[in-house]
């Protein structure tokens, strides 16, 4: 019995060690961090840490892009369909901290532009 007892305590400890090690749900917005107005391009990022799993709620990236290109006189937008990650921070030798971008085209044409 007392072996059992043991051997259940370990697994316990190491499944509270794995789903530590797993990470964390997050949810991230993605924020305006540059773009173009005479090239239509929006570029939207999020921050995340090392054990951060993000959450990204794309919709609500799209729309703040759609937002910044009608504010530069074009219809819409929409996602280039792809993403960057890069390293943000290090620390003990790693990476800790990670930027991601995602890059939105302005479409519809800039009715400023054309005046």
């Amino acid at each position: 019995m007392r072996d059992l007892m043991k051997v259940m305590a370990r697994f316990a400890a190491l499944a509270a060690i794995f789903l530590t090690l797993q990470g964390c749900a997050v949810q991230k917005q993605l924020v305006a961090t540059g773009g173009s107005r005479a090239d239509g391009t929006v570029k939207m990022s999020y921050e995340f840490g090392m054990f951060e799993k993000p959450v990204i709620n794309v919709q609500q990236g799209l729309q703040s892009a759609i937002q910044r290109c009608q504010s530069w006189g074009y219809a819409g937008a929409e996602a280039f369909g792809g993403q960057t990650k890069q390293c943000n921070g290090y620390g003990g030798g790693n990476c800790n901290s990670w930027l991601v971008t995602v890059e939105f085209q302005c479409t519809g044409g800039n009715k400023v532009a054309a005046h």
